[in-house]
């Protein structure tokens, strides 16, 4: 029984193992046909990549060829044409060479003359020497003078030729420029006087301040003084208290602090309470009153000439200059006449208007605390341009409008003429009797300094001076000359407004008695 079962095993076991091998045989068939066949595929398709890829490669080859011949056939045709090129240009050198030799040649030729030449005028000279020596001998000879007696005669003769002659052609300029210029700047004026109207206020050093009774005396002045104190110590004027009825003069140099103290007087008499403290503090409100209203008139000047732009100082120390007078000219009614005339005259010459109608007004800006501050009106004037940035023509004009220095614009030149005519107008100005007796003493001094002169007389109050000269020592041509000399010697020596005439008189007498 167990043999059989064992039996039974072992040829289940074997048939088991047969069945294996058999359907590995099997499946190892199927994989070896199925191999063969990817395989013959795989070369199939490799032989097909590699014809394409060998006809890809002919067809790139022959396109890089073509390239390379089409490049090649470029860079001939270039080389072409540069080689053309450099035979143009070698034979333009060639040629540049070939003129180049012949000019040298040519100035070889010419420096060969010349130099010939150059022998044959030095030897021209050496003959004209001997023959002008020769000349001169003999000349010498006949004359009976040396050469040095005939040269001096000879000077002498051309001297007083030329003289004569630059006389009459220096009357006949001067008359001719006096002409025109003349006419031309009579033309000018006339039309910027027509234009500009402006008053004109002579201040004294006094103001008089109105009282309603003669009782507010006694209280201006206070118990035992002390109000009448308090006032003069707070506004550095003196009061004068007279028999005066119904008025108190303020009395002081400087005009602001005159003005200060009339304001607060008056406010002072309208309140009616007058005591140590009260004074004070209308002081101090009259104070920036006058501040307030010297800035108005600042502005108020610069708008009625047009004139913007301004520095806010300048503007403040413009209107000082309503209470500063000169020669008893108010100096900002003269500043804003000046600026209007010198803008109608830049009008007629054809300059900018704008900046000469600034130039005048700021020209005697320096006046406004001249006598706060160390130097004349016109330095502390320049430095106050300078120092609000004015440009470089206002301060030309300021630092030249009295002759101080050359005027470098035409500007400049017009504000001097404006100063003057502003100034010289009839009634502008007051002038001191000592003032002007010095001028015409000074003017006849000048002249009589001259040789030749026999005596002078200023008149006209100085607008001309006449001369009388020795005929014997002063000829006709040296008249011309002697009245420009006294004329520019009076430029620069004296100063006067407007012009002086120069009269140069000669009168030759001859005497007899008929017996």
């Amino acid at each position: 029984m167990i043999a059989v079962v064992i039996t039974a095993v072992v040829v289940a076991v074997v048939a088991s193992v047969i069945s294996v091998f058999a359907t590995k045989s099997h499946i190892q068939k199927v994989s070896d046909e199925k191999i063969g066949s990817a395989e013959d595929r795989a070369r199939t398709i490799i032989d097909d990549a590699v014809k394409s890829a060998e006809a890809k490669k002919r067809e790139a080859m022959l396109e890089v060829k073509e390239e390379s011949i089409k490049t090649k056939n470029e860079l001939d045709r270039e080389i072409k044409d540069r080689r053309a090129e450099i035979q143009r240009n070698e034979r333009r050198i060639v040629q540049k060479e070939e003129n180049l030799d012949k000019k040298l040649e040519a100035i070889e030729k010419k420096e060969a003359g010349f130099a010939a030449k150059e022998e044959e005028i030095k030897r021209q000279k050496a003959e004209v020497a001997k023959l002008n020596e020769e000349r001169v001998q003999e000349l010498e000879r006949i004359s009976g003078l040396t050469s040095e007696q005939a040269k001096e005669y000879l000077l002498k003769t051309v001297e007083e030729d030329v003289k004569l002659d630059t006389a009459k052609l220096i009357k006949e300029l001067e008359t001719k420029a006096k002409e025109e210029a003349g006419k031309k700047a009579k033309e000018y004026v006339v039309t910027a006087i027509q234009k500009c109207a402006a008053d004109h206020v002579a201040e004294t050093t006094i103001s008089v301040v109105q009282l309603p009774n003669d009782e507010m005396k006694g209280r201006i002045i206070g118990r035992e003084g002390r109000n009448i104190r308090t006032l003069e110590t707070m506004t550095g004027v003196d009061l004068i208290i007279d028999d005066t009825p119904e008025a108190v003069i303020l009395s002081g140099f400087d005009p602001i602090r005159r003005e200060v103290a009339r304001i607060a007087l008056e406010k002072l008499i309208v309140d009616g309470r007058i005591h140590p403290a009260r004074i004070e503090e209308m002081v101090e409100k009259a104070q920036k009153e006058v501040e307030t209203m010297i800035r108005e008139e600042g502005e108020a000047a610069s708008l009625e000439v047009g004139v913007h732009g301004i520095h806010p100082e300048l503007i403040r120390l413009l209107g000082r200059m309503k209470f500063r007078t000169s020669y008893g000219q108010n100096a900002l009614k003269h500043s804003i006449e000046v600026a209007q005339i010198t803008g109608l005259l830049a009008a007629e010459v054809g300059v900018d208007v704008r900046i000469a109608k600034r130039a005048g007004l700021l020209h005697d800006i320096g006046k406004s605390v001249d006598h706060e501050m160390e130097g004349s009106h016109i330095q502390i004037g320049v430095d106050l341009c300078r120092k609000f940035k004015e440009s470089a023509t206002v301060i030309n004009a300021v630092e030249s409008h009295h002759g101080d220095v050359e005027p470098e614009t035409l500007i400049a030149c017009l504000v001097q003429a404006a100063d003057t005519i502003s100034a010289a107008r009839p009634g502008a100005r007051r002038e001191t009797l000592e003032t002007y007796s010095n001028r015409l003493k000074q003017l006849e001094d000048i002249t009589n300094s001259f040789k030749g002169v026999d005596k002078s007389f200023a008149i006209q109050a100085g607008r001309e001076i006449r001369i009388m000269v020795i005929p014997e020592q002063v000829s006709d041509a040296d008249m011309v000359l002697m009245a420009r000399d006294i004329s520019k010697q009076i430029e620069a020596e004296l100063e006067y407004p407007g012009q002086i005439k120069v009269n140069v008189i000669r009168e030759s007498r001859v005497v007899d008695y008929a017996k």
